[in-house]
């Protein structure tokens, strides 16, 4: 069955949840208001599909609670994990705005709830606020940029630096949502599959620094506790 949708009242809370995450942050009041106004609230069960890679790209998605794995397929058909969002997240802003069928497939790890603006609304928001579209052309400049680091640390990088790399940015985004001292979500598996490294690998790793008392781990999620010392690992040569 389809996940229902309904407005989101108050609307504050959807003005809350864009003030809160990195595609919106940074707007007008004014703005804001008028995209919360476009949005719905769809809920979810846990392991549900919210689109799959290939579908058409009508709609963005923000995370009001729960949690979505982003992934697609490598060669032969296996899941290539890319990343897991939060609640302050948004996905599929590409498709979004170019139309085009999506790039990734979304699925909820948790119980979720989402809001979502369709693109046919969105579209007629950004003729009207210049500025809004100019604040996209810029986060997409940054997407494109983290996009390119992620390939360049996959070549130049050893096993471990990126783990310690990728560990400190979550932390990093976290902070910026004012979510500190709070454990990330993050299961070992997931962690290996964004990385493109074997569990054993992760493992390992993550062992090491725990004997070390830079993190902790619980289950399925991890907890920087010395992030100086990590850094030192992601530049092993300063």
């Amino acid at each position: 069955m389809m996940p229902t949708a309904r407005k989101l009242v108050p609307a504050l809370s959807a003005k809350t949840l864009l003030e809160r995450n990195t595609l919106f942050r940074g707007l007008p009041a004014t703005t804001l208001e008028q995209i919360a106004g476009l949005a719905s609230r769809r809920s979810y069960r846990s392991d549900t599909l919210v689109f799959m890679r290939g579908e058409p790209g009508d709609a963005l998605f923000g995370i009001a609670t729960g949690r979505v794995r982003i992934s697609t397929s490598g060669p032969g058909g296996k899941e290539v994990f890319l990343n897991t969002m939060e609640p302050g997240d948004t996905f599929g802003e590409i498709a979004l705005l170019d139309g085009h069928p999506r790039t990734a497939t979304a699925t909820t790890l948790a119980p979720t709830e989402l809001f979502v603006v369709q693109r046919p609304q969105f579209q007629s928001l950004l003729q009207r606020e210049p500025a809004l579209a100019v604040h996209l052309i810029e986060l997409l400049c940054q997407r494109v940029r983290w996009t390119s680091e992620q390939m360049e640390d996959s070549s130049l990088l050893d096993a471990p630096a990126r783990i310690a790399k990728r560990l400190l940015g979550l932390t990093q985004s976290r902070n910026k949502l004012k979510i500190t001292g709070t454990p990330l979500k993050l299961s070992q598996e997931e962690l290996a599959r964004s990385l493109g490294l074997s569990r054993q690998i992760v493992n390992k790793h993550l062992q090491t620094w725990k004997r070390a008392d830079w993190i902790s781990l619980g289950r399925g999620t991890v907890l920087v506790k010395d992030a100086k010392a990590l850094r030192t690992v992601t530049q092993p040569d300063t």
